[in-house]
């Protein structure tokens, strides 16, 4: 019954039953440490987790996004997974053992209650349980009972039970929880008094030069000693990597051209913009909606593309506007001063013909020679076949991405630390090329000498010096208002950059820095503040008008605005309350030296 469910919800039971399997996993009395498998992938509260069982559920999750996904989920994309099932198994073993110290169960008649009453979310969207196109809850209360929906009923219990037992722990967490009308006042008011502000900004890197700044040795020896935890790093890996650059040749843009120029002529001969948008551009996300483009700002769009939208006749579709994205057919149907509404197709240049089939050979080379392969030589060999430089030093932390030149290159930071030194990467692809990579070696986390990270430090001590420097320049500017300069002559006067902001609020302020914020709401219209100092800058603050918040609507909306301001309350201390049991469990994470081992040995037996 399980199959036949499953192809029947698709997409849909896929997720449900992710979930449910976790519940399964993590609720039933088996003991996770002992499903058997290739080794453990850590513990969590003195409890092993089986490789078996964390592989089995990173699949199942995988699968789920694999079907919402149109395209191949990347390395990085299954990093996030196995993070997040990680995280899942974290949450749920610290949540069993509150559900144990407070003794909270969930009885037959509990649990049947739920699944009688509450089906999944996704399960209602599933055709099998409905009526003229509407969920009706009496078939699925017909299939619970069904006796060949026993197993996947089973595994739905245990997913409501946990249900029961999270509200029941979560509504012991936020029983306390109570707001006076004072305090209801100032949440009130924090929403709806606004300021307008005049915002001077004193940024240290743009206000001082670097010719400005001498550094001595014992300036970054002293900084190296007095700061050690800011250079530690973690672990390494050191790359070299070859790269096969996607050349776009004039035959390439030429046959761009005759198929833009071709799907012109469809559509200026009958064919429907929209479906032409959507059976042949390349911008997947308006092409969906007939190429729809909603509404723009002149400025928004490529240079070229704004010339053009901002000069065709209304409901006209354009001859082909070439741009950084390729070829675009533009049709615009609404424009007011500097905004436009439209839609477009865009084409892409590609390789095309004879280039194309160069290009694949080379790839072909790339992947028969050296994709893959143990030997590290491989490499080098390819390297010299294809007549390509290969890029040596390249290094990345764990969690960081490679960047080769201005290139940042997607999945080469994962793979490198789940393979062996010596091995060789497939080949990743990005727009403009093709890369290959070797692990040539791996570092652990250490601290570094200052040899090592000297320009990093050097980089520190230049920054601390501006900012010294800039601190003048801040009281230079307080001294010229104060002297009687309005704030914007002062700050012209010395090159700085003032702008005004608002009318905001407490909660909606427009740079996220709660001093600016405090001052701008601490000191009376007409007054300035002090220099305020923060990590990315110093500022100066003048308020230019302020409304208070309405008290008579307050009262007017006080029962309503309670009862909405109490639940936002208590998911706040729901999301603190997991954040803090997370952070008290003893975690012990060898998912990393698993994978490794994992690589190692498939090394061995691909050698043997």
């Amino acid at each position: 019954m399980i199959q036949i469910f499953r192809s029947r919800a698709a997409k849909a039971v896929a997720v449900v039953f992710f979930a449910v399997l976790m519940v399964v996993f993590l609720l039933t009395s088996v003991d996770l440490s002992t499903l058997g498998g290739a080794g453990k992938v850590g513990k969590i509260n003195g409890r092993s987790i089986d490789a078996r069982t964390y592989e089995s559920l990173v699949s199942q999750q995988t699968q789920a996004a694999q079907q919402q996904s149109p395209d191949a989920l990347s390395l990085e994309d299954m990093t996030t997974i196995r993070n997040q099932v990680w995280d899942q198994l974290v949450q749920q073993a610290v949540l069993n053992s509150e559900y144990h110290k407070y003794g909270l169960s969930a009885s037959d008649e509990e649990i049947a209650s739920v699944l009688q009453s509450n089906p999944p979310p996704q399960l209602e969207q599933s055709t099998q349980f409905q009526t003229d196109g509407k969920f009706d809850l009496a078939k699925y209360q017909r299939w619970l009972t069904a006796p060949s929906s026993a197993p996947y009923v089973e595994a739905l219990g245990a997913q409501a039970k946990e249900q029961i037992l999270r509200s029941k722990l979560l509504a012991l967490a936020t029983a306390d929880i109570y707001m006076s009308d004072e305090a209801l006042w100032e949440q009130w008011r924090d929403g709806h008094e606004t300021v307008k502000i005049g915002l001077t900004a004193i940024v240290p890197r743009n206000v001082v030069p670097d010719s400005a700044v001498h550094i001595t040795n014992a300036d970054v020896e002293s900084y190296f000693r007095t700061h050690p935890d800011e250079f530690k790093r973690g672990n390494i890996a050191y790359l070299s990597a070859i790269r096969l650059p996607r050349v776009i040749s004039a035959a390439d843009s030429a046959a761009a051209l005759k198929r833009v120029t071709g799907l012109r002529q469809e559509i200026v001969a009958g064919a429907p913009f929209a479906e032409v948008a959507r059976r042949e551009s390349s911008d997947l996300g308006s092409a969906e909606q007939g190429g729809d483009l909603g509404q723009w700002t002149r400025g928004q769009m490529d240079p070229a593309f704004d010339s053009a939208a901002f000069s065709l006749p209304l409901n006209t579709v354009s001859e082909p506007v070439l741009t950084s994205f390729g070829y675009h057919l533009i049709e615009i149907t609404q424009r007011h001063a500097d905004t436009a509404s439209g839609r477009h197709i865009l084409v892409p240049i590609e390789l095309a013909g004879e280039n194309r089939d160069r290009m694949d050979a080379r790839l072909d080379t790339l992947d028969q020679y050296a994709a893959g392969k143990a030997d590290p030589t491989a490499l080098d060999s390819v390297a010299r076949w294809l007549r390509l430089p290969v890029s040596t030093g390249l290094s990345v932390q764990s969690g960081g991405r490679v960047q080769v030149g201005t290139q940042v290159v997607p999945d080469a930071g994962v793979w490198a630390f789940q393979t062996v030194v010596g091995e060789i990467s497939d080949v990743t692809e990005t727009p403009d090329a093709y890369y290959l990579f070797r692990l040539d070696s791996l570092r652990d986390e250490s601290e570094p000498t200052l040899g090592e990270v000297r320009p990093a430090v050097e980089a520190a001590v230049r920054d601390q010096k501006k900012f010294e420097l800039a601190r003048g320049v801040a009281q230079n500017y307080l001294k010229r208002v104060g002297e009687g300069s309005t704030p914007k002559q002062a700050a012209d006067a010395l090159g700085i950059t003032r702008g005004e902001f608002g009318p905001f609020t407490r909660v909606s302020p427009p740079l996220d820095i709660p001093e600016i914020v405090g001052a701008a709401f601490g000191i009376a219209p007409g007054s300035g503040s002090g220099i305020i100092t923060t990590d990315a800058g110093l500022y100066v603050v003048d308020v230019l008008a302020r409304t208070p918040a309405d008290s008579a609507e307050f009262l007017k909306e006080l029962d309503n605005f309670r009862v909405r301001t109490i639940q936002l309350a208590r998911q706040s201390r729901v999301r603190n309350y997991l954040d803090a049991l997370k952070k008290q469990a003893k975690v012990v994470d060898n998912r990393q030296k698993y994978l490794q081992q994992n690589a190692e040995q498939n090394a061995r037996a691909a050698q043997s």
